[in-house]
């Protein structure tokens, strides 16, 4: 938004996007939207996208070609929302323009992509955040919070659970073509290793995986619908990350557990992005049983608004990112070491590909 800060100490931050398909579009409207902001620049592919946009945030300039808005040097942070198999070649170019950024999950589609990513920023001395946003939710968010704050005790148990409906096919059915999705476990279900290792964290780090997954489509078992792991920690606690794309709307489920209590979470939507989802969060205490409210909307949407929020009060108060690189970093290792169970037929150890 153009509307300047009241405290003359904050400024509003300058963000160029880069992508403007149909997830890019709600990066767009979150900037747009977001107190201490300004868009002022968005790369789109073709055509009928820079149109598009140009149509509907008249006061940012439009590019066909990235590198033409990473040359513009009022632009502070730059938001990266393009197909997985792009996110290495971007992002290197904007951290090397002097940008700061924002990059959507997962942050690359190798762990050698993931450090070479982490070392440009730091030689930079660039903020780099990765798009975890359901860390930022009220709802498993507040699962966070009372496991830090000790509701379940120690936690033993973590079980995130996703039912929907397939994938959409992406800009020229880029999600189904697996040369440049890299796996489907790095799509959807790295939010949810990455949530079942912030839940865990009093565990120590994950160690090892054992998964299995199959396809509804003989000819094309790489795209695997159903899809579950057991994922190991340092101290004795596990994680069972599942999701099933066979299935309709769109429904998750988090239980944690402790030496202590319990907590169950759930969000049920006609579709991922909903504004009008429905959800709750009930508690076991250690003596009875009970509704905690969540004060704020939550889903995907609300949580990407948080998220350039957090942005801009991390590059104004030098506050912390939500999810750093490190983290994204950790959340591809999973999902990699995952699809290597799933081919293997073994468990696989974090460890090597952490070393890699």
């Amino acid at each position: 938004m153009m509307t300047q800060q009241a405290d003359n100490s904050t400024k509003n931050i300058r963000f160029g996007l880069i992508g403007f398909g149909a997830w890019g579009k709600h990066h767009a409207d979150a900037i747009d939207k977001t107190d201490g902001t300004e868009l002022v620049g968005i790369s789109a592919r073709s055509e009928a996208s820079c149109s598009e946009a140009r149509d509907t945030y008249a006061d940012a300039k439009v590019y066909s070609n990235y590198e033409d808005l990473l040359a513009d040097d009022s632009i502070e942070i730059v938001d990266i929302v393009v197909p997985s198999y792009l996110h290495h070649e971007i992002a290197s170019k904007a951290l090397k323009a002097g940008k700061h950024l924002l990059l959507e999950k997962p942050m690359a589609i190798s762990m050698s992509e993931c450090d070479d990513l982490i070392n440009i920023a730091r030689e930079h001395k660039r903020i780099f955040a990765v798009g975890h946003e359901l860390r930022l939710s009220s709802l498993w968010g507040k699962v966070k919070d009372l496991i830090e704050e000790g509701y379940i005790g120690d936690p033993q148990y973590a079980l995130v659970e996703l039912s929907r409906n397939p994938y959409r096919q992406g800009a020229d059915g880029w999600r189904y073509d697996i040369s440049r999705v890299g796996n489907w476990i790095l799509e959807e279900p790295i939010h949810f290793f990455d949530l079942a290792r912030w839940y865990l964290a009093q565990s120590g780090d994950p160690i090892s995986v054992y998964s299995s997954a199959n396809s509804r489509q003989p000819d094309h078992p790489e795209l695997q619908d159903n899809f579950s792991a057991i994922m190991k920690f340092d101290k004795g606690a596990y994680a069972v990350v599942t999701q099933t794309l066979s299935a309709f709307e769109h429904h998750q489920t988090v239980k944690v557990t402790g030496t202590k209590g319990a907590l169950w979470a759930s969000w049920s939507g006609a579709m991922d992005r909903t504004r009008h989802p429905t959800f709750s969060l009930r508690g076991f205490n250690g003596d009875n049983v009970e509704e905690i409210p969540i004060e704020k909307m939550t889903g995907e949407l609300y949580e990407l608004e948080d998220q350039i929020a957090m942005l801009v009060e991390t590059i104004n108060s030098d506050t912390p990112l939500a999810c750093t690189a490190e983290d994204g970093r950790w959340s591809v290792a999973m999902c990699l070491a995952a699809q290597q169970s799933v081919e293997t037929g073994l468990p696989v150890s974090f460890q090597d590909f952490l070393k890699r």
